[in-house]
């Protein structure tokens, strides 16, 4: 069987690729295409384009970069249609990938969409896009399926894919071998996570390097990617005592003592790893004044989500600043009880993900799909 993939971030990337690894066991001869990144070329097929290219952030972003975007969506249409898939498998990118199911419903492609949008958040009207557009959604929060079940879309729970992903690389790493391989000194380590796109970087970065100045006694380390030059977080960081590994977000995880996070996927990864955190977020002005007026949750972290209260500190906008989250990593760091309570919360989240085998039980359905 042939399968086309759309994948337009770092995490799709990963999710795709776990889910191409279990194609591959559940149907040998499958054949890949795809747009994403180098967990998936790692997989094999062809990559027509590499997600680094395309990954805009905000309302403001995207339209500024209107043409690349316009330019790339007929380029994919195109690729699609010359390769003939069996299977288009759509992954999150929903501004992209929405556009790319409406195509493909027209030209009797079947199409799967992996990891849903947030549109029980804002928008929920793109329930009947999807409605017209996707044969199937497969859904990684539990509260989707019954979304997509009130607006008569089919809807496959499959659990949360990022359990998957930690389970297979997770290394019961040793904190101070970590620490003497990558030149770090004796004291605790407090992980920043400025997140994988320059525009978060940007904003995100100069916050974390500023509150690092606060705390002598704890070591800062960022959690950066190969896919953002050095110099840029060079750049950002100035001249306070943060220092920068690449590639080792998991092990920088499992050895810090807490974690200022950018709002994302690295929230849960950091929960999920049982890190004490704060999640903070910046958008442009004009991105965030138009979420504003459409985003009806009050939350934006999965984990909290997930409890309908608030597990950790959300620092948006405005909030954060230097002053907040120095006083919110202070307590996370002192104060035991509120830690604990947090380790609680942190100790249920995995059975309500679902548990392990998202990437299997998706890539089950996924192929009979394409089988008929």
């Amino acid at each position: 069987m042939r399968y086309y993939l759309v994948a337009g971030e770092a995490s799709g990337d990963m999710h795709a690729a776990n889910l191409m690894e279990q194609i591959k066991e559940q149907d040998p001869q499958a054949q890949f295409r795809y747009w994403g990144g180098d967990r998936m070329e790692e997989q094999g097929g062809e990559l027509v384009r590499h997600y680094k290219h395309q990954a805009f952030m905000g309302f403001a972003e995207v339209l500024a970069n209107l043409k690349t975007i316009y330019k790339s969506l007929r380029h994919c249409k195109q690729d699609i249609v010359a390769y003939g898939p069996n299977l288009l498998i759509l992954v999150d990118y929903p501004g992209f990938n929405l556009r790319i199911a409406t195509f493909a419903k027209a030209n009797k492609i079947p199409t799967a969409y992996y990891i849903s949008p947030q549109i029980w958040a804002w928008n929920e009207g793109r329930a009947r896009h999807i409605r017209r557009a996707v044969d199937k959604m497969f859904v990684i929060l539990p509260f989707e399926k019954a979304f997509y079940a009130k607006h008569t879309i089919e809807a496959s729970f499959v659990g949360h894919p990022l359990l998957d992903e930690m389970e297979k690389r997770r290394d019961n790493n040793d904190p101070q071998a970590f620490k003497r391989s990558n030149q770090l000194d004796h004291r605790p380590i407090v992980a920043l996570l400025p997140g994988s796109r320059q525009q978060e970087i940007r904003r995100m970065l100069p916050v974390m390097a500023a509150v690092s100045q606060r705390f002598p006694k704890y070591q800062f380390v960022i959690a950066g990617t190969n896919n953002i030059p050095r110099e840029m977080y060079a750049n950002k960081i100035k001249n306070s005592p943060v220092k920068l590994v690449i590639e080792q977000t998991y092990p920088l995880l499992q050895a810090a003592s807490a974690g200022i996070i950018t709002s994302g996927t690295a929230s849960l990864e950091a929960a999920l790893f049982r890190v004490p955190q704060v999640v903070v977020y910046k958008a442009s002005a004009l991105s965030y004044l138009i979420a504003k007026q459409l985003v009806k949750l009050k939350f934006i972290s999965v984990a909290n989500l997930i409890f309908h209260r608030e597990v950790f500190k959300e620092l948006i906008q405005k909030r954060c600043n230097v002053k907040n989250v120095s006083a919110e990593l202070e307590r996370l760091l002192e104060d035991d009880a509120y830690r604990e309570a947090m380790m609680d919360s942190y100790d249920q989240l995995k059975g309500k993900l679902g548990g392990e085998g998202a990437s299997r039980r998706a890539a089950r359905e996924m192929v009979e799909m394409a089988q008929k």
